[in-house]
């Protein structure tokens, strides 16, 4: 198992954002968690990136305990987030950006380095175009783009995806979840909160509903998508 989630519980204050939520990620699994604003989507990613204090419960990522290890250490044990906001370095450029997602590597004069390069280059052509270019002067959709892009630079074995459709035009939408897919099926394991549920709901292979803090209902993409239920509270009737 490549993620195993037991019990976890955070707090905000002395209110609780997650409540003794445990799940698992299997490695090539694409899962995800949706819900309403507030559920703990977000707060439950931030946790496994470690900018979360933990009060109770564990992260064990391939059979080791991370719940303790601080957020810089677990981007050196390859997980990788692309957070909410995009977060881009809006004063650098493209390819600095890009560099800046591989901080933590001692390789970027190998080939391996290169190639990495190369793949954002081809899963984002885009990109490649705008290379030298300042990242706040570009749209929304090419800094989602970039923020994925500078995520992979770590070579996670798990890579955090926290609303990569937030804010963009319903085709990118649809281009920006076809290129999830293409991450995953090369290789790289992933996590997605997203508030579409109906495209997040399509690639899964596994989904967990959160409402307040806690996982209500797990499935597979397939299984909750067509459920009339689910249809209702997060798919507007239907797909």
């Amino acid at each position: 198992m490549l993620l195993e989630v037991e019990g976890l519980c955070v707090n905000y204050g002395h209110i609780e954002a997650i409540r003794d939520i445990s799940f698992t990620v299997e490695e090539g699994q694409v899962v995800t968690l949706i819900g309403a604003n507030g559920a703990g989507k977000t707060t439950t990613l931030k946790t496994l990136s470690g900018l979360r204090t933990v009060r109770a419960g564990s992260v064990v990522f391939e059979g080791r305990d991370i719940t303790k290890v601080p957020a810089y250490e677990r981007v050196a044990l390859r997980i990788s987030q692309s957070p909410e906001g995009r977060g881009v370095f809006v004063g650098m450029t493209v390819r600095e950006n890009l560099d800046m997602g591989a901080f933590v590597r001692k390789d970027r004069k190998t080939p391996a380095y290169t190639e990495d390069l190369d793949r954002v280059f081809d899963l984002f052509p885009r990109l490649k175009e705008r290379e030298k270019q300042v990242a706040g002067t570009m749209s929304g959709g090419e800094q989602q783009m970039l923020a994925i892009g500078r995520a992979l630079m770590a070579r996670p074995r798990l890579l955090l995806l926290d609303e990569p459709s937030m804010g963009l035009a319903p085709k990118l939408i649809q281009q920006i979840f076809s290129i999830i897919r293409e991450i995953n099926q090369q290789g790289t394991t992933v996590l997605l909160v997203e508030q579409n549920a109906a495209q997040a709901l399509k690639i899964a292979d596994t989904a967990h509903i959160l409402e307040t803090g806690e996982i209500v209902r797990t499935g597979t993409g397939k299984e909750l998508a067509g459920d009339d239920s689910v249809k209702a509270a997060y798919l507007g009737g239907d797909l």
